[in-house]
């Protein structure tokens, strides 16, 4: 129960209900400070202190630094945040719901009630990850797929199965439904939450964290939702506050309207440029201006979906009349939506685009005209590399040089067909993840492009692999009911599943001649993707240049067959009659994507969502153990996590001595280079492990869907093919040299050595380390290779955090200074101390850091703590947020 020292619940009458709420108007006439100029964003994070004020995590001067962030914005405040609930995917479900199991495991073993380990917050886990394009181009592709999914994933689907019984506020969307994000955009998420409490209904604003960092999408819909890791995430499900720093909010105002043949996927990588550019890592960005006006709600959701590849914490669109209109048309209950309208308005939170005299206080701002987007697409290897699609060739020549193919034009034959293969060549097609599959516009967009290509006799060059894989089955039943997905079907794009696939990893393999071609000519081939992620060794492990685009352009591609090509003045194909076909032939007018949008209604989604929790029948026919405690079985998926004990409090060091150095990284490193999520390779690590476990290397499935498995996630972390290890120049991929024997081996089995020895270890870094997905056994893996700490010129947000709450220490290095100033090569030893007269850890402190070199000398320098918080502190001390959480529990028992 809130202490309520604003005096600030007070009662909302919607109809016939009656509501409690937390009014912020109120903190305003007490003179906390001048809440209508706050960013929306963070009058939702105000609502939330106003709840939840305990006098002790959330206190009275905690509410009122909040409330005059417009006037004197606090330096390093930190908050105690609650979401209402938090959402999960499969990949980092499945380790999550493994942790909690181990938990119950200890808490037994201290002879205490393993119930006391519940999530005490609602918890759905959408099984999205795991379904692979094994087949495709044909209508028997996703009936062949969901059976793979189904034998493949079997020993993880019949653990979560268990999980749905043996948890209470555990619900589990099963697989075949839609992506996690799409399917909280369309039906889990309400804008305005409420629960019964003291015989009241109190209501609230809709807020979450989730277990992948595209969480984000749903800001599209006024709901405040961020990735976290899977740790931290697990941390809030039992109740442990989520501590924050008050964040600095970038103000990014929209005018204009979208030009004829521009898509939403079109402004959302302008935006990704545009953020990146400014730097946003750590803020919130929040959307406002009159060109909301004329953003549908799908096209707002596109871009708050790719907030993490802008690097933002969230991407927030406020409530409006746009908002209220998709809550109609997704079929949200009446009751619902009067509430949402109702409670944004008493709250201050409704956007009125034309009331230009209430624009917030940002602290920093950005304007985009929407009329000056363009055609385009982004790649090869990051979200904010934005090609306009004329220069499209020209970047893929650039990228053909920088692999040391100047000039190359060879073409490979491809054997058992008539046709050849070269450089830019599209290898991949997918109409695929959440970014653009809950768009209708650009998915209708690109069944118009079918229909068109169809009508001029088309159909996608032979040697591309084509896929749809819509988020939700909403979006196949408005391509029935618009009579587009024939025409999908008919150039190749047949449904291959609901899911993630292709923008994960999960893309399946090239047809054997065409990954022969591949290897063969050391092509530099394509794939292009709607996707949010084209990072290196992630879509596909022989495909160097990975293209986001939206879904027409997918289209497009697929038939030109090539990326070396200027789509505006070239022609992708020839007719029937050998007539040149251009883009602009096939591109459908916003007028006809309009007539097509409007034949979605309120009824497919009732449809489609009516029993969204039942699944198909091998989901319902898996047998569960329905105990309190998991029986642990010889699986090869599923191993009990070794990261939970009871008994004695840890007291970890945030020094280090003696330390070796088990890699020199690059910038922007991601979590994909660290725990790639992909195929596993028979000859690493991992492979070794499986074939050695009696598993066919055809059964290895990925990396992703073994996360339930530390034996193999700590052989794959740093495993990523194109990871590179400045340690061993002449060699890609996760290789290290130990030291002293200077022996070139891959960095698990050095880590392996080294933890013999008892030799702690440490891994150098420069900007963006941990750029990418929530992934937290990049962060599980490093911890059991033996990593004591990561020096990086800079952290990305959630990678940071999952690092603490793994007890591994991020040290971020002074401006100007890196690995290269200090002129590392590996072989030396490292010490990190906390500074003279210095006794016990602060947030932020600055630490030394010593180099003793081969020669016999010895470099001193200052790194600063991203321990950023009291609460961070406990945490890492405690070896991780988990362990400090269970060790409560246990006392509290």
């Amino acid at each position: 129960m809130s202490h309520d020292s604003f005096e600030s619940k007070r009662t909302l009458h919607v109809g016939t209900e009656e509501y409690d709420y937390f009014s912020l108007p109120r903190v305003a006439e007490a003179g906390a400070g001048d809440v209508a100029r706050l960013p929306m964003s963070l009058k939702v994070l105000l609502e939330n202190l106003l709840r939840f004020e305990d006098g002790s995590t959330v206190r009275s001067e905690d509410i009122e630094a909040l409330a005059n962030w417009a006037d004197d914005p606090p330096a390093a405040r930190e908050i105690a945040y609650r979401p209402a609930r938090v959402l999960m995917q499969d990949f980092t479900g499945v380790p999550g719901v493994a942790d909690l199991a181990a938990m119950r495991r200890a808490v037994m073993a201290a002879g205490k009630d393993p119930g006391i380990v519940n999530p005490l917050s609602p918890v759905d886990l959408v099984i999205d990850h795991s379904v692979m394009v094994d087949r495709f181009g044909d209508d028997r592709a996703f009936a062949d797929n969901v059976a793979i999914e189904m034998q493949r994933n079997r020993e993880r689907y019949r653990f979560l199965r268990w999980g749905q019984s043996a948890f209470d506020n555990f619900r589990v969307v099963p697989p075949g439904t839609g992506i996690c994000h799409q399917v909280n955009l369309e039906y889990l998420a309400r804008t305005v939450w409420t629960k019964a409490e003291n015989g009241r209904t109190v209501a609230y604003p809709d807020t979450l964290v989730g277990t992948d960092s595209h969480t984000t999408m749903v800001n599209g819909l006024g709901v405040l939702g961020w990735g976290v890791g899977g740790i931290e995430a697990e941390a809030a499900m039992l109740g442990q506050p989520i501590s924050m720093l008050i964040p600095e909010v970038a103000g990014f105002k929209l005018t204009g309207e979208l030009p004829e043949g521009v898509t939403a996927t079109d402004l959302v990588l302008r935006v990704v440029e545009m953020l990146r550019r400014h730097g946003v890592v750590g803020k919130f960005v929040e959307f406002h201006g009159t060109g909301l006006d004329h953003l549908p709600l799908a096209d707002r959701a596109t871009i708050a979906n790719m907030a993490p590849e802008y690097g933002a914490t969230c991407g927030f669109f406020p409530v409006d009349a746009e908002t209220i209109r998709y809550l109609a048309l997704s079929g949200r209950s009446a009751q619902t939506i009067a509430l949402v309208e109702a409670y944004a308005k008493a709250q201050g939170l409704w956007h009125d685009a034309g009331d230009a005299g209430m624009e917030a206080v940002y602290s920093s701002t950005l304007h985009l005209d929407l009329a000056s987007v363009r055609p385009s697409l982004a790649g090869p290897k990051r979200p904010q590399d934005r090609v306009d699609i004329a220069e499209l060739g020209r970047a893929f020549d650039e990228t053909l040089q920088l692999a040391g193919h100047t000039g190359d034009e060879k073409r490979v034959p491809v054997a058992g067909t008539d046709y050849s293969l070269g450089h830019g060549d599209v290898v991949i097609a997918a109409i695929t993840s959440c970014t653009n599959t809950s768009n209708p516009a650009v998915m209708l967009g690109a069944g118009l492009m079918a229909k068109k290509a169809t009508e001029r006799g088309l159909r996608v060059k032979p040697w591309v692999k084509t896929s749809l894989a819509p988020g939700s089955k909403v979006v196949t039943e408005y391509l029935q009911a618009t009579g587009l997905q024939q025409y999908l079907d008919r150039i190749g794009f047949n449904l291959v599943g609901y899911g993630c696939t292709t923008c994960i990893g999960n893309s399946g393999p090239l047809p054997a001649a065409v990954s022969e071609a591949v290897k063969a000519g050391d092509l530099v081939v394509s794939s292009v993707l709607s996707g949010n992620r084209n990072f290196e060794g992630r879509v596909h492990q022989e495909v160097r240049a990975n293209w986001l685009a939206s879904p027409p352009l997918v289209v497009a591609y697929a038939l030109a067959g090539t990326t070396r090509i200027d789509l505006t003045r070239e022609p992708l194909a020839q007719d029937g009659d050998g007539n040149d076909l251009f883009l602009r032939d096939l591109w459908p007018t916003n007028a006809e994507v309009r007539d097509a949008v409007g034949q979605v209604s309120a009824a497919m989604f009732d449809r489609q969502y009516a029993d969204v929790f039942t699944g198909p029948e091998a989901w319902q026919a898996i047998e569960v153990d329905a105990g309190a405690s998991y029986a642990w079985e010889n699986s090869s998926y599923i191993k009990e996590p070794p990261f939970f004990s009871v008994g004695g409090d840890l007291d970890q060091s945030v020094s280090v001595a003696g330390a070796r150095i088990l890699a020199l990284l690059g910038d922007s490193v991601t979590t994909d280079h660290i725990s790639p999520a992909g195929a596993i390779q028979p000859a690493s690590p991992a492979g070794e492990y499986l074939q050695q476990q009696g598993v066919d290397v055809r059964d290895f499935n990925s990396y992703g869907s073994r996360r339930g498995n530390h034996e193999v996630m700590m052989r794959g972390t740093f495993a990523n093919i194109r990871i590179k290890n400045e340690m061993t120049p002449e060699r890609e991929g996760g290789y290290t040299r130990h030291i002293p024997t200077g022996d070139e081996v891959a960095i698990y089995d050095a880590a392996m050595r080294y933890q013999g020895e008892g030799t702690p270890l440490v891994v150098f870094a420069g900007k963006e380390y941990g750029t990418g997905s929530s992934r937290d056994w990049a962060a599980k893996g490093t911890r059991l290779l033996g990593v004591k700490a990561v020096i990086a010129e800079s952290f990305e947000r959630i990678h940071r955090s999952n690092l603490i709450g793994m007890g591994v220490l991020p040290l971020e290095f002074a401006p100007g200074e890196s690995r290269s100033t200090l002129a590392l090569t590996g072989d030396e030893t490292v010490d990190i101390a906390l500074p003279d007269g210095v006794a016990a850890a602060t947030p932020r402190q600055d630490l030394v850091l010593r180099i003793h070199r081969t020669d016999g000398s010895t470099t001193a320098t200052t790194v600063r703590s991203r321990l950023d918080t009291d609460n961070e502190i406990a945490y890492f001390k405690s070896g991780g947020i988990l362990q400090f959480v269970l060790n409560n529990l246990v006392r509290a028992a």
